[in-house]
Formats: structure tokens, sequence, C-alpha cells
């Protein structure tokens, strides 16, 4: 289940917008992840007295390095301390303004960081990277002309930029694409690729995961619904949308959803040459562990691993859905060990 639609109010109106370049996520229950802020007064007298402690007790297993690949692109390198020709992972991340560390404005959670640090751990180098529409944000000047095919674009300058030392450095060059970052990866992946790893991926086009939830929270809208995405399908704009459905369909972001929904994941996988790891988890909320399987099956290569109560954002969860929606904005969690063994077994082997 893809629950990444705004909900229906009692007048059957969507109760807020969708951001489709910004996009959160959003429970069962309709409440929006990003209201759950949570507090804590801390003496920083304390923290100050602290922090040599600290500091001086966590030791570095590897290095880090801040890379400017383009105008648009900046990322963190990490590589085991004294590690020399070892496999490095791209990791590209999920929808919205997603910075490197898995973090948007609202959400901050570190996944990212943690899944880049825990495979450097394992002697596996990483580099993750902001989405361009990080700093767009951040500068209040978020480009509405912007197409899925720049985040492709973005991704393969990644990649152009470390096949050209990756003689000297690497042994092998990989990808990890997360959420939406799984599709980037499918179309960006070449034959100098030697692997790719997909953690929450969607089996769907775009258009079928918004059909697939207007079923759900309101069937009565799926039928105009349908005639506005073949629109947005076939390249076209259109003004002509159930009013519930302005927030989704404004003619601002349309553009953008129609360079999405026409690359249909079980194409692409179909055709990738590459080992494929597929990865899900029993208690993802937006993607489901049969779109998993789909994929897997679809790809000529591939493998695919379920982590029994991980989440969408990799952490385990062992309580119910509000537990799971909670944990999106709670930075403190670990992300899943058996994710981490399973990827650094894979990209090893």
């Amino acid at each position: 289940m893809h629950n990444i639609l705004t909900f229906i109010d009692e007048n059957g109106r969507f109760n807020d917008k969708m951001h489709i370049l910004g996009l959160y996520i959003w429970h069962d229950n309709g409440v929006a992840l990003y209201n759950k802020t949570y507090k804590m007064k801390i003496n920083l007298s304390i923290i100050f007295l602290l922090l040599p402690i600290f500091f001086f007790s966590q030791p570095q297993d590897f290095f880090s390095e801040e890379i400017l690949i383009n105008e648009h692109i900046g990322g963190t390198l990490l590589k085991p301390n004294g590690a020399d020709k070892i496999p490095l992972v791209i990791i590209i991340g999920d929808s919205g303004p997603t910075d490197r560390d898995g973090n948007q404005n609202f959400l901050k959670n570190n996944v990212l960081k943690k899944l880049a640090e825990g495979l450097t751990k394992n002697g596996i180098a990483t580099f993750r990277y902001d989405k361009r529409t990080v700093k767009q944000v951040r500068r209040g000047n978020l480009n509405s002309n912007i197409k899925f095919e720049d985040f492709v674009k973005d991704a393969k300058d990644v990649i152009t930029y470390f096949l050209k030392i990756k003689d000297n450095n690497y042994s092998e060059i990989a990808l990890i694409g997360h959420g939406q970052g799984s599709l980037v990866a499918m179309l960006a992946a070449d034959n100098k690729i030697s692997k790719m790893i997909s953690i929450g991926g969607s089996g769907m086009s775009f258009d079928k995961v918004i059909l697939n939830q207007i079923e759900l929270t309101a069937p009565h809208l799926v039928e105009p619904s349908k005639v506005v995405l073949e629109k947005l399908r076939n390249g076209e704009t259109t003004t002509i949308y159930p009013q519930a459905m302005a927030s989704i369909f404004d003619i601002s972001i349309q553009p953008f959803m129609s360079s999405w929904i026409k690359y249909d994941p079980i194409d692409l996988v179909s055709s990738l040459q590459i080992p494929v790891l597929f990865v899900s988890g029993t208690k993802d909320l937006q993607v489901s562990v049969q779109e998993t399987e789909l994929l897997q099956e679809a790809a000529p290569n591939s493998e695919k691993k379920i982590i029994e109560n991980m989440n969408h954002i990799m952490f385990i969860i062992e309580g119910d859905d509000l537990e799971n929606s909670k944990s999106y904005n709670e930075g403190y969690r670990k992300i899943s060990q058996e994710l981490l063994d399973s990827v650094s077994r894979f990209i090893n082997n």
C-alpha cells in the first residue's frame, strides 16, 4: 500500500496538499508525520562538559570527504581507513527534497547516513548526495520546471564522476536506490555498474500508485482521475479534474508527474543485465512485499530479501502503524542489521 496521498475529510475533499516535489509521508489515520514533534529540555552545561568525552571515546573507522559533483549535486564519500581497491556504493535517495542523510525539512531520521556508515564499517565505500531540490528548497526557489529526468541525469553525473577514478580507487561500483531512488537507479545504471540494490522500490508506475491510493480512500474519484492521468501519460496537461483532487493535479506539477509516470519499474528491471537485490520489509506502509516479489520475478538476474518488521525507512517496528509512522521522525533508531548484512554480502560476493 502506498500511503503517500493526503486523506479525504468529512466533506469529501483532500485535507491538504500532496507535495509531489516535496513528498511527505502520511499515516493511515490521516495524521501528517511532520506535525509530530518532540522536545527535550537538556542542561546545556552538561552537554558541553560531555562533548570532549564523547568525541574522544568515539573513534571513526572511516574517513569522510565532501565532493561537489556539479552545480546541483554535492555529497559525502566515506571510505574505511586504510582500505584500497574496495567496492563503492552510490546511494540514491527517496522522493521529495531528500538530503544526503535521508532527511527532509520536517522528517529527521538520518537513515541514509546510517546506511552509509553501516556499509562502510563492513568494508564498502559509500557516496550519498543531496537531491537537487534540497538546495532549491533551502534557497526558497524550488524550480517548478523540474522533471524526473533531472534526477536521473544527476545520478548519471555521479556515476560518471566515480567511473573516471574507478581503476585507481575502487574494485567495482554499485548502486543503491531507496524508494523513488530505486527507479532512478534503474534508469541510470549501465553496463559499467556491477550491481544494483533496490530498498523499498515500487513495482508500479506512479500513476498506478496514485490510482491505487484513490481507490482505497475515495473510490468515486477513480474514473475521473484515470482521465487526468491518461492525459499526463501522453504528455498533456489539463485543468479539468475533480475539485477534490485540485491539490494533487495542480497544473504547476503536472509536467513533473508526466515525466515520472511514463516509467514502469517492471519494464525497466526486465532489461537489466546486472545482478539486482530487491529488499523490502513486512511493515513498509508505502510499498508492499508483493510489489518487491513482482520486481524480482521480472528481473532476469536477481534475488529478493524480505525483512520481518522492517518499515520503509529501514527501521524495525515491533508495534503498530502509529509507532511505524512516528519512527519517520525518530533519529535515535538504528536501521536493520539484517538489511546491512544482506546488502554487504550481496556487494562483496
